[in-house]
């Protein structure tokens, strides 16, 4: 028998459910970007949340409770729901949030049901990431189509870093050692818009360590339907696990590289 959660109907249940959720969080972000001020910190002084970000999750949380009451969700700013239905939403309201608070326009929402939907909507330029399994992933109804390169000295790397200082200096011991070695390396600030955009094409690879499940829940879904190689990495001294996403011509040469 075929599972239920697993059907095109299901799918397309869930999907719409998922841009519901993000959709209604990227207003609430926008409206508030030009007054994001009111802030705490989590894990180290660097790392903020501000009320956005928690507002956010909790309009994502109504949604997911009123259209999906039986699934599980975690999300960044603390959801932690238990489920009877055998789904579970990931969801990062506002991934970027140092952007966001500084007016830099790399900041987006994420939400994903685990292997079925992933969405990713950059509100400042109303760009929406849309994947189900099984199907192409897609921006704004049109196919996404990623890099194709063959040549690491050519590459354009995206990552990220951590906000902890011991984390920081072994992610900066990575990048000395790839930046010689690509043709330039990007840090723009949103993990999960990073993978977005990779699977669009506009990065060639993106790498990083020290990720939770939810920045890359949607991300990697959208890379691996457009048929980038998605490899997660163990963790280095000093960082959490990693995840690495390329094309199948530079995945190893890559990964040799940023595994130390």
């Amino acid at each position: 028998m075929t599972d239920p959660a697993s059907t095109v109907s299901d799918r397309d249940e869930l999907l719409d459910v998922a841009v519901e959720a993000a959709r209604t969080a990227g207003a609430i972000l926008l409206e508030r970007y030009a007054h994001a001020h009111e802030v705490t910190t989590k894990s180290s002084p660097t790392d903020l949340v501000s009320e956005a970000d928690v507002e956010a999750e909790r309009a994502i949380r109504d949604v997911l409770a009123r259209r999906r009451p039986g699934d599980a969700l975690v999300g960044e700013e603390g959801s932690d729901v238990a489920g009877s239905s055998g789904l579970r939403w990931v969801v990062d309201p506002l991934d970027g949030t140092v952007n966001y608070l500084f007016a830099i326009p790399q900041w987006c929402v994420s939400v994903a049901c685990e292997g079925e939907v992933g969405v990713i909507l950059d509100p400042v330029r109303d760009e929406l990431f849309t994947v189900r399994d099984g199907e192409e992933a897609q921006l704004g109804g049109e196919p996404l189509r990623p890099s194709t390169r063959a040549d690491v000295a050519t590459a354009m790397v995206a990552t990220g870093f951590g906000y902890e200082r011991d984390v920081r200096a072994a992610q900066a011991e990575v990048v000395a050692r790839l930046l010689p070695e690509v043709r330039d390396i990007r840090r723009m600030g949103s993990a999960a818009l990073d993978l977005a955009w990779t699977a669009a094409g506009r990065f060639d690879a993106y790498y990083e360590y020290g990720l939770n499940a939810w920045d890359w829940a949607a991300g990697s879904m959208l890379c691996a339907a457009v048929g980038l190689e998605v490899r997660h990495l163990a963790p280095l001294p000093g960082t959490g696990a990693g995840l690495l996403v390329a094309p199948p011509a530079l995945i190893d040469r890559l990964a040799a590289l940023v595994s130390g």
